[in-house]
C-alpha cells in the first residue's frame, strides 16, 4: 500500500535527542532544543514572539486565554475545520457562529463573517486549510472595524505566506501545529506566535502553570510564584530536538512536497479540463506549502467509489473534515449563521491523496495514472 501519510524524517533527529540525553540537563520544557525552535521560527516567519506548546490545540487555548474569551462570548469560525480550532473557545463557555467556506479555496469566506458580527462577538478565526491563505486583509479590516481579535489557526500553514507575510503572524495570535501529519512534526506539538508585545509576559505565564517561573530564569524576579491561570503547555526537550532537526531543512522539506504537488497537478490536469474533477485553486496572493493535494468529485457517491478503488489499487486517500455544524457538539455549542451553500457541498466532494516528504515521483505518477484508469474507462 502507499501510506496516506509518512511523518518526515531528515536524519539529525536522533542525534539532537541524544544529545539531550547525553547532556542530562534538561529533558523537561523550555530547554536548549526549545529556545533554538522559537528564535528559528522569530527569525525566518519575522514575528515578535514564538512560544513552542504541547499542541496547536494547547495555542488555541493560550490564545483564548489571553483573548479574555468567557462565557457569553461568541467566535466566528467556519464550520469546515479541525475541532481544536473552535474546542478551544467552547471550553471557555463562548458560543460558535459558523459561516459559509469560498468554494475555491474552502477558507472562511470573508464576505460573509461582517454579517455575523453581533454585540457579543469577540474574535474571528481563521483557518488556512491546506496552507492556502484566508482573505486576511479583508479580515482584519473588519476586526478593527469592529475592535475583535484576529486568531489565525494556522496548523497547516507553516512555511506558507499572504502577500509576503507568514501565516500565523498577522492576527493578533497565531497557532501552528506539529503533529505527525504535518509538514514539520515532533511527534505531538504546536506554537503560538504572538504579534503584541503587551501580551508576551502574560502569555509566558499561562504557559508556565500560571507561575512567572521565565522571568525567575531570565534573573528578573528571585523567586517565582503563582500569578495567573495557566496550564503546562511546555513540550519535552526530546520532541523540541525532533523538530528542530527538520526546522533547520525547512526549504528541503517545503521544496520536496512543492515538486509532489506540482506533479499531481500537471498529472491530473487534463482530467479536470474535461471536467471529471477540480483541482486545488491558489490565489495569486498567496504562497502554499503543498501541505495536502486534493482532489474535487462530483459528488458523494463519486467520491465513495473512487476511494474504494483506489484502496482496491493499493492506494490510502481519504476524505476531510465532516463540517462541524452538523456534529452532536457543533449543534449544541454553536449555530451557522446564513445559508450552507458549500460547507456540506464541497466537503463530501473532497478526496486527499498521499502527501508527504519523500514520496516517490513513480509512486506519484502510479496514483495519477490510476485515477485516471478510474475516471477514463
Amino acid at each position: 500500500m502507499i501510506n496516506f501519510n509518512v511523518p518526515p524524517y531528515i536524519g539529525r533527529e536522533q542525534d539532537y535527542i541524544q544529545e539531550v540525553i547525553r547532556t542530562n540537563q534538561k529533558l523537561c520544557g523550555d530547554g536548549p532544543f526549545t529556545k533554538k525552535c522559537n528564535n528559528w521560527m522569530e527569525e525566518h516567519f519575522d514575528v515578535l514572539k514564538v512560544l513552542l506548546t504541547t499542541s496547536c490545540t494547547h495555542a488555541l487555548e493560550l490564545a483564548a486565554i489571553l483573548a479574555k474569551i468567557k462565557p457569553g462570548d461568541e467566535v466566528i469560525a467556519p464550520s469546515f475545520t479541525f475541532v481544536s480550532t473552535v474546542n478551544a473557545f467552547v471550553s471557555k463557555g463562548a458560543t460558535i457562529v459558523f459561516v459559509d467556506i469560498r468554494p475555491d479555496t474552502l477558507n472562511i469566506d470573508e464576505k460573509l463573517i461582517e454579517d455575523a458580527i453581533t454585540e457579543k462577538t469577540k474574535a474571528i478565526i481563521p483557518v488556512h486549510y491546506a496552507g492556502v491563505a484566508c482573505e486576511m486583509d479583508k479580515i482584519m479590516d473588519i476586526a478593527k472595524k469592529h475592535n475583535l481579535f484576529v486568531i489565525e489557526d494556522a496548523a497547516q500553514g507553516v512555511m506558507a505566506t499572504y502577500k509576503g507575510r507568514a501565516l500565523g503572524t498577522i492576527g493578533d495570535f497565531g497557532t501552528y501545529s506539529f503533529h505527525e501529519t504535518k509538514n514539520y512534526t515532533m511527534g505531538e506539538g504546536g506554537a503560538l506566535l504572538i504579534r503584541n508585545k503587551e501580551y508576551v509576559e502574560r502569555a509566558e505565564i499561562i504557559r508556565e502553570k500560571g507561575t512567572n517561573r521565565s522571568k525567575f530564569l531570565r534573573g528578573q524576579v528571585d523567586k517565582y510564584s503563582w500569578v495567573d491561570v495557566g496550564s503546562s503547555y511546555l513540550p519535552s526537550e526530546l520532541n523540541a530536538a525532533y523538530l528542530y532537526a527538520q526546522l533547520e531543512e525547512a526549504k528541503l522539506i517545503n521544496d520536496n512536497r512543492l515538486k509532489t504537488w506540482n506533479l499531481y497537478y500537471e498529472g491530473l490536469k487534463e482530467l479536470k479540463d474535461n471536467k471529471f474533477i477540480e483541482l486545488p485553486v491558489i490565489p495569486n496572493y498567496c504562497t502554499h506549502n503543498a501541505h495536502m493535494f486534493y482532489i474535487k468529485c462530483e459528488n458523494l457517491e463519486d467520491r465513495s467509489s473512487l476511494i474504494n478503488y483506489l484502496k482496491e489499487e493499493g492506494i490510502n486517500a481519504a476524505f476531510h473534515y465532516v463540517p462541524l455544524h452538523s456534529s452532536e457538539a457543533g449543534l449544541k455549542y454553536g449555530r451557522f449563521h446564513g445559508r450552507d451553500e458549500f460547507t456540506t457541498k464541497e466537503s463530501e466532494r473532497l478526496v486527499r491523496l498521499p502527501m508527504y516528504y519523500g514520496l516517490e515521483p513513480e509512486k506519484t505518477k502510479y496514483i495519477i495514472d490510476t485515477i485516471f484508469r478510474f475516471y477514463v474507462k
